[in-house]
């Protein structure tokens, strides 16, 4: 194990916490607000331990699959811990560990959150709540990749450790203008959102903290109603760039070297635009007597198919009244989740695909034993360690979803609640039904179950893997 260039790394993303959090200090000053200067403190913390520890240089910078994954768990956690400072020391979150799940659950972009009044935060509170969002999308080590990337092809492990996606491969020969392709387009994406925001009637500052939301796919919003007070036309901007933002930002790249075809060509594209139309469809025709026509009904549940679907968590209304069927169709796309490659969590339309289709290969090889049929995905074969790794992810997926139900069960709390609260947090999801609905907050869980459910959010975000080898004792041996 290289500690030295985890020990490296870890100091350069206090360096970049100081950097975001520069941002909400600035506006809290725009405000005259007091909280700005909690960013001001944890800031100098940041920038001063991370100075000692230049002094530390890595011995080597070689650094294996081990390395990539335990650093990229270790910086979300101690990112998450700076960052949940700020709320801690403004004194608008009870306590550290409020503060903490609501810091995890923005740069996870969960969405989820323990305060019932959104709107009794100060500007910069609720700036720094909704820009965890936009720093957690594309992920945190891309983004230092792509301004300070480590020599040699090794950090390829920290990308793949980073990204979601059953499988991650270079848009270009290097990382670095990979990376930097990524947060280009992410970049290009945030700023055409808040131009068709403010063109729409919202100022600056609800522009850009509703964007990031929503480039991030995180749900957190300004009022307590969510997205409900906004006009039809608002909320449509929001349902178009959920959706664009649930895409794989390969899709994007291909559109941007002028190679329509490849990109169109997509199944998981097709897949997912065809579940996300179907789905909502289905609801419209099931909520339609809850609706004055057709169309607000249409409105309604595209809105809240893209908010679930791509994870984003935003609600128009109150979808717990909605009736069982429409309950149910919406939960299923919790668990499905957007495109591999996309910042939206969830399962991933693409391992979805490529489990159906062994599904069917495994019953064919039945029927014809001597027969060698290969899976195929988008013109090519998937490799068997593709498949394999699917399935390994998909065993762990639901060992934890089924051990996080249990420990939350302790709770007491009715068992829709319950699985709800897995569901929409190991999703990246944020919103659950019944007390945990979009009407609804966390702040009634335990100590115990808030740091389940912490840890679901983090082992959803980074593909679950990181977050295994980290806890492995073998990771740590010599």
């Amino acid at each position: 194990m290289n500690y030295s260039v985890i020990r490296y790394i870890l100091f350069r993303v206090l360096e970049f916490a100081a950097l975001f959090m520069a941002l909400p200090f600035l506006v809290g000053l725009a405000y005259g607000e007091n909280s700005a200067f909690c960013f001001l403190y944890v800031m100098a913390g940041c920038l001063a331990v991370s100075l000692v520890g230049r002094r530390f240089k890595p011995k080597t910078q070689v650094f294996y699959a081990r390395e990539g994954f335990v650093t990229v768990s270790l910086s979300w956690i101690l990112l998450s811990m700076v960052g949940a400072l700020p709320f801690y020391l403004s004194g608008e979150f009870p306590a550290y560990t409020d503060a903490l799940f609501e810091t995890i659950s923005g740069l996870t972009t969960t969405g989820a959150t323990i305060l019932a009044d959104v709107e009794g935060l100060s500007r910069c509170i609720q700036f720094w709540r909704c820009f965890t969002h936009w720093i957690g999308g594309m992920g945190v080590l891309v983004l230092i990749l792509a301004v300070l990337p480590l020599s040699g092809s090794y950090n390829m492990h920290l990308m793949r450790a980073e990204s979601p996606g059953p499988s991650v491969g270079k848009l270009v020969p290097k990382i670095k203008n990979t990376a930097m392709i990524l947060y280009g387009i992410y970049l290009a994406i945030t700023l055409i959102e808040i131009m068709a925001l403010m063109f729409a009637g919202l100022n600056l500052y609800e522009a850009a903290t509703l964007t990031f939301s929503t480039v991030g796919t995180g749900g957190f919003g300004l009022l307590n109603s969510s997205i409900g007070s906004y006009p039809a036309g608002v909320q449509t901007i929001f349902t178009i760039f959920m959706m664009l933002c649930g895409i794989n930002f390969q899709i994007f790249y291909l559109l941007l070297i002028k190679k329509p075809k490849e990109a169109l060509a997509s199944e998981e594209l097709r897949y997912y635009l065809g579940i996300a139309l179907g789905a909502a469809i289905l609801i419209a025709l099931n909520v339609r007597g809850s609706f004055a026509s057709g169309r607000e009904a249409f409105h309604h549940s595209m809105f809240q198919v893209a908010s679930v679907m791509t994870t984003t968590g935003f609600a128009t209304l109150d979808y717990n009244v909605w009736p069982e069927f429409s309950r149910a169709v919406l939960f299923l796309l919790t668990l499905l989740g957007a495109c591999a490659g996309s910042t939206g969590g969830g399962f991933k339309v693409s391992r979805l695909i490529v489990l159906l289709r062994s599904v069917k290969n495994e019953i064919f090889s039945v029927v014809h034993p001597r027969s060698i049929k290969k899976l195929h995905m988008d013109g090519r074969i998937v490799e068997d360690s593709v498949i394999k790794s699917i399935q390994v992810y998909t065993m762990i997926y639901v060992m934890i979803f089924l051990g996080s139900f249990v420990l939350l069960s302790l709770n007491e709390f009715d068992f829709l609640t319950n699985i709800s609260a897995v569901a929409a947090t190991f999703n990246n999801v944020g919103p659950g039904f019944n007390m945990v609905g979009s009407a609804g907050n966390y702040s009634a869980f335990s100590v115990f179950s808030k740091l389940v459910l912490m840890f679901d959010m983090l082992a959803g975000r980074l593909e679950l893997i990181p977050m295994m080898v980290l806890l492995s004792p073998r990771t740590w041996r010599r």
